[in-house]
């Protein structure tokens, strides 16, 4: 076959645009592609909710890729085994309660599991505002404001593109960067100890896991919080390259969010 370089194009743009249309309206929008959201993400496919995943850089994964200090391994506790087992991901027991994964392996099948249950991966879209409206008066945020990562790098004055959904979930990691938008831009209080975003606290494993989960919340009407950018929000500790927590946090929104979603 002679491959035409214009019917090349033409697929590519075509497909693009069809998925991104679909997702314009959404049950549950996810910011950033991190272990936490994929996780959430996988879970809430497959139960037939419409998501999708908007990640500011070229690889999802956030950094689970690179386990610990590039040792391209990250350690999991026992208490998150069972979704490495649903995910069919290898790992090996060392020490009583530690085991280790491939970070590669482990990185690449969330990813995949994601996209196979049916939630969209939408990389190099950086979410620059969110969408909100009045209820009784309560604020609610129902949606994000999208614009191509690059435009936000080179500072381009570009307008940007909205899209609607029922409830996001803010996995961008330490920055909590959707957080920070509402707490400043709406001039509003969050569901923290001080009503912003409070930042996080230095590394502490043990505690560090623990509220990861605990601290995984509906922060604000609509908006829930996931991950590290939980405890950032909280000023709960940062935990490094053992990533139980990351996993659980994402089963946990996940459950609570197919429940309010039922």
């Amino acid at each position: 076959m002679l491959l035409d370089d214009i019917k090349i194009t033409k697929a590519i743009v075509k497909r693009f645009f069809d998925k991104f249309i679909d997702s314009l309206e959404l049950d549950v929008a996810l910011v950033g592609g991190g272990p936490s959201n994929l996780v959430c993400g996988a879970l809430l496919g497959e139960k037939g909710i419409k998501c999708a995943i908007f990640e500011s850089k070229l690889s999802p994964g956030g950094g689970m890729w690179g386990g610990g200090m590039m040792f391209n391994e990250i350690v999991v506790q026992d208490s998150a085994l069972h979704i490495l087992d649903k995910f069919n991901i290898k790992y090996e027991k060392g020490e009583e309660g530690y085991y280790t994964a491939d970070s590669i392996e482990s990185t690449s099948t969330l990813i995949s599991k994601c996209i196979k249950s049916g939630t969209k991966i939408f990389n190099l879209i950086k979410v620059e505002d969110v969408m909100f409206r009045e209820e009784n008066n309560i604020k609610k945020i129902n949606g994000l404001v999208l614009n191509w990562s690059a435009v936000s790098n080179l500072g381009l004055h570009v307008d940007p593109l909205t899209i609607r959904a029922k409830f996001t979930v803010d996995g961008t990691g330490h920055p909590s960067e959707v957080c920070s938008l509402v707490s400043r831009k709406m001039n509003v209080k969050l569901n923290t100890e001080t009503g912003s975003v409070i930042g996080e606290m230095p590394m502490w494993a043990d505690r560090g896991e623990d509220l990861t989960i605990k601290n995984s919340i509906e922060i604000f009407p609509g908006l829930y919080v996931i991950g590290m950018a939980a405890n950032a929000s909280m000023g709960a500790p940062r935990m490094g390259p053992v990533f139980g927590g990351m996993l659980l946090s994402g089963e946990k929104i996940a459950r609570l969010l197919i429940d309010r979603l039922a």
